[in-house]
C-alpha cells in the first residue's frame, strides 16, 4: 500500500465528496438504519461545491489520504479545535488511512494552539476514537436525526496526571 496524506486542494473535492458519501452510506447503516430522511438529511450539503468550499476556507484545515493515486480517505479540522470530518472509504477502513489522518489533524491542532481537540462521532467510528485515546462525553442528537458520541483528547496529554482524564477540557499539560 502507498499511503500519501496531504493537505487537500479544491481539486480533490469530487473524489472527497464520493468518499464522504460511500462512507456514510455504507459504513454507518448502524446509525442511519438506511432511513432514507436521515440520509438525505446527512448527504444533503455532501456534494461538490460544498466540499470545495470546505477545503477553501482560510478557517479550516483540510486533509486527504491518497492510496495509490486515488483518494481513500478526507479529514477536517476547524480552528475552533473540532474534528468535523474523518472519513474513510469502506475499502480503506483498517489499513491505517484513519489513524494518518488523524495523527496529522492532531498535530495542527497543536500546532495552532487548540488544547483539546472535539468531535461528535458515529456509532461507527466510536470504537475507533476510543482506540486514539479520545474521551466519551456523553450523546449528542445530530441536526440530521443520528444520535453521536461526543469525545475530546487533550493534546499533550502526556503530561496530565491520570486522574485529569475524567475532567472536562483539563487545563494542565499545555503543548
Amino acid at each position: 500500500m502507498s499511503l500519501e496524506i496531504r493537505i487537500a486542494a479544491s481539486a480533490d473535492a469530487p473524489a472527497a465528496c464520493q468518499v464522504l458519501r460511500r462512507s456514510i452510506t455504507e459504513c454507518c447503516i448502524a446509525d442511519h438504519n438506511n432511513d432514507p430522511v436521515i440520509l438525505d438529511a446527512w448527504l444533503g450539503n455532501k456534494n461538490t461545491q460544498t466540499v470545495a468550499s470546505w477545503f477553501e476556507s482560510p478557517t479550516n484545515f483540510s486533509l486527504v489520504a491518497v492510496e495509490n493515486g486515488s483518494v481513500v480517505g478526507v479529514a477536517l479540522l476547524t480552528a475552533a479545535g473540532k474534528l468535523a470530518l474523518c472519513y474513510l472509504l469502506p475499502e480503506a477502513r483498517h489499513k491505517g488511512a484513519g489513524k494518518a489522518l488523524l495523527s496529522r489533524i492532531e498535530a495542527q491542532a497543536a500546532s495552532w494552539g487548540v488544547k483539546a481537540l472535539q468531535l461528535h462521532s458515529t456509532a461507527s467510528g466510536e470504537d475507533f476514537f476510543a482506540r486514539q485515546g479520545y474521551i466519551r462525553s456523553g450523546n449528542v442528537r445530530s441536526p440530521y436525526g443520528v444520535d453521536t458520541v461526543f469525545f475530546w483528547k487533550q493534546l499533550g496529554a502526556e503530561s496530565c496526571p491520570p486522574e485529569a482524564g475524567r475532567k472536562r477540557f483539563c487545563g494542565c499539560g499545555s503543548a
